[in-house]
């Protein structure tokens, strides 16, 4: 007879006393697995717990780092669609003023239509001329090209990067050359006006210069210091701050404030108590009555040896630093003068010298 602790078939057999099933290390399942299951289930449930009682303040819950992420992630989704939805949607001359400006919020603006803008015309010499000049061609950048009608918008995107149409119904009227005082001149004008006001009340400077200017130097270490509204002449007087200085709007330089911007709006409404007068003559009605003196705004005449024109050109080549097509009639008579005076600038240039004697290859008064 076998011993009851011997071996029957394959069962091993002790004392007559079996383990407890599964906790023995021989088993299927050893018993520092069953511990780490334990622990496992125990640290899930407690886990379970606390986000129960969390529930109610996610942003002190405890959770892994992944989920926290994604959260972090929809809350910054959300917080971003919602200050999207908050903002108002800015206009189409904010945006082109946005992408034009300098550092300092100001910009340089000029106005065109259909006879301006086309290939050979005011537009191409003007752009020609800041590429010609001395520091020029980096503010090239920063100028507007207002466009008065569709086929001057046109022609605008295609060589220029910031241009800006005004809606007109009355665009047909605007894109001609429209010789000085006629109708369609005054439109242009005052339409051009009352642009530069809406640009003031964005809170941009601006330098506003007709296309039919040269730039030959960068003017703005010409600027005077601290001044409101600062403008070209026709006739200067030799007295930068004497009102009796004969302007030509052409050229201004006006910085945005409270003083300027109620300027501006006075001097538009004020082109209604004077019918068929340009913005040069209303200016001349108002720079000395009661409400602009009120006003306290600073104002500057700059001197035509820097900012000259074809009334009274520049008599120093050495420093001027813009010349105008002024007191020149017709539109093909200002682009033949004005491509003669650049002629003239770039065979100075190319001296690279002071010059004793200036002179302009243009016909006295132009014409005029």
């Amino acid at each position: 007879m076998k011993s009851t602790n011997g071996d029957v078939s394959g069962v091993s057999i002790d004392d007559g006393k079996s383990k407890p099933p599964g906790i023995y290390s021989d088993s299927l399942l050893g018993g520092r697995d069953v511990i780490k299951v334990v622990l496992l289930v125990t640290t899930v449930a407690l886990s379970c717990l606390l986000f129960y009682k969390s529930a109610s303040n996610p942003l002190n819950m405890v959770v892994s780092p992944l989920k926290t992420d994604c959260y972090s992630s929809k809350i910054r989704n959300e917080t971003s669609l919602e200050t999207v939805q908050e903002k108002k949607p800015v206009s189409e001359l904010e945006r082109v003023l946005i992408n034009a400006a300098m550092e300092d919020n100001t910009v340089i603006i000029t106005a065109l239509n259909q006879a301006w803008a086309d290939p050979n015309s005011t537009f191409d010499v003007f752009r020609e001329s800041f590429k010609a000049g001395v520091g020029t061609e980096r503010l090239l950048k920063h100028v507007i090209a207002v466009c008065l009608d569709n086929k001057a918008y046109d022609r605008c995107i295609e060589v220029h990067p910031h241009c800006y149409l005004i809606n007109a119904t009355d665009s047909d009227q605007l894109s001609g050359p429209n010789r000085f005082m006629t109708p369609g001149y005054l439109k242009l004008v005052w339409r051009r006006m009352d642009l530069l006001r809406q640009v003031l009340d964005f809170g941009y400077n601006f330098i506003f210069t007709d296309a039919d200017i040269l730039w030959l130097r960068d003017p703005f270490p010409r600027f005077f210091p601290d001044v409101d509204f600062q403008i070209t002449c026709d006739t200067y007087n030799g007295k930068p701050s004497d009102k009796n200085n004969q302007v030509n709007s052409g050229f201004t330089y006006v910085k945005a404030n409270n003083r300027t911007t109620k300027f501006y709006k006075y001097w538009i409404r004020s082109s209604r108590k004077f019918p068929g007068k340009h913005d040069q003559d209303v200016f001349n009605y108002i720079k000395n009555n009661n409400f602009t003196m009120n006003l306290g705004i600073n104002m500057r005449f700059f001197d035509t040896v820097y900012f000259g024109g074809f009334c009274q050109p520049s008599r120093d080549i050495n420093v001027v630093n813009t010349m105008h097509a002024n007191c020149c009639i017709g539109l093909e008579n200002k682009v033949n003068n004005l491509k003669a005076a650049l002629e003239d600038w770039k065979r100075y240039v190319s001296l690279n010298t002071t010059v004793s004697e200036t002179k302009w290859n243009i016909p006295p008064r132009c014409g005029y």
